[in-house]
């Protein structure tokens, strides 16, 4: 006989009320727990074919039913198989958005590059203020475990975590929903020891798990990201006579080509806490190749903590007016820009 969906409906109503009750469930409280607008007689003869099937017994005359080990396991599948879904959709959209966002800073690069007639750099956004916003659980194989850790600002690690013997489905997701209740928002400076024993003793035989996945958390917050360096416009500095000779020239192309100077200026922006913004004239940077250069710099920030540096080169006769101008106007946009990329 064929599960229909309304009997799915039906048989899903009887577990979760058997397991909120421990009752046996009636036809009448079916009627009310979904919203099937179905009669009492209707209801009682999908559960006798949900009987019939196996999926639920009646424990004594006249009482109402009680889902059976073959029902348990349809309600738990289905249940798994949803929570699944839904991580692989949230695992999607972290993904899209971390895409838009350096699409984003690329765009934001050119156009800079493009207003102002010199060379732009936009560094991707760090996390001073890092947060756990999601932690999953999935099996790789019989002694593998992946544990994929989301931080604030939508930040994705993954860390493979060994197991002595398989884990069923139903741990699997018990130990879910206990990190995720206890650890969801929480900064991993108040990750202490107190903390850390409460979930092992919740978790029980599965202690070591839970604690390696709480130290690849705090291994992800605390990890030393290489910033990511967006350019446009390296060749605009060409057009200015007093960069343009072969030597210098051919330094400050390579300076972004390689970008690890220029990840030094972003990163240095980044740790003064002063958000106006910078000016750096020649040797102040202390960069050979932009000797001849001045840089202007900005912070923006993205939502609570989450701070890059968007800079604009050119010779050191360039228009700092206009340059500070559009900095500023760009570095108070970039909130909503990245907003409506969504």
């Amino acid at each position: 006989m064929e599960l229909t969906e309304r009997k799915k409906v039906i048989l899903n109503a009887i577990v979760r009320n058997y397991l909120e009750t421990g009752e046996p469930v009636g036809s009448r409280t079916i009627s009310k727990y979904t919203d099937l607008n179905l009669s009492s007689a209707t209801i009682r003869n999908e559960m006798s074919d949900l009987e019939e099937m196996g999926l639920i017994v009646q424990p004594h005359t006249s009482a109402g039913r009680i889902p059976s080990d073959q029902g348990y396991r349809i309600y738990v599948d289905a249940m798994l198989s949803e929570k699944e879904k839904e991580v692989d959709s949230m695992k999607a959209m972290l993904l899209d958005k971390e895409q838009k966002l350096e699409n984003l800073l690329k765009q934001v690069a050119k156009q800079l590059a493009d207003n102002t007639n010199y060379a732009t750099m936009v560094s991707s956004p760090t996390m001073n203020k890092n947060r756990l916003k999601f932690l999953q659980i999935s099996r790789v194989d019989s002694l593998h475990l992946l544990a994929t850790i989301v931080l604030e600002g939508n930040l994705i690690k993954n860390k493979m975590i060994p197991v002595e013997e398989e884990m069923d489905d139903a741990t699997i997701l018990k130990l879910n929903i206990l990190l995720n209740t206890n650890l969801n928002g929480v900064a991993v400076e108040n990750i202490n020891l107190g903390m850390v024993a409460a979930l092992k003793g919740q978790a029980g035989e599965h202690s070591e798990v839970v604690g390696h996945v709480i130290d690849a958390a705090a291994e992800s917050i605390m990890a030393d990201e290489s910033l990511e360096i967006y350019t446009s416009g390296a060749n605009n500095i060409l057009k200015y006579p007093e960069l343009s000779d072969k030597q210098r020239a051919s330094e400050l192309i390579n300076t972004f080509e390689e970008k690890s100077e220029l990840t030094s200026l972003a990163e240095s922006a980044l740790s003064s806490q002063d958000r106006d913004i910078q000016v750096y004239i020649g040797n102040e940077m202390s960069l050979p190749a932009m000797k001849d250069c001045s840089v202007v710099t900005a912070t923006y920030e993205l939502a609570e903590g989450m701070r890059g540096t968007v800079g604009i080169i050119g010779p050191k006769r360039m228009d700092y007016d206009k340059v500070v101008s559009i900095l500023s106007q760009m570095r108070h946009a970039l909130d909503d820009l990245y907003k409506n990329a969504d």
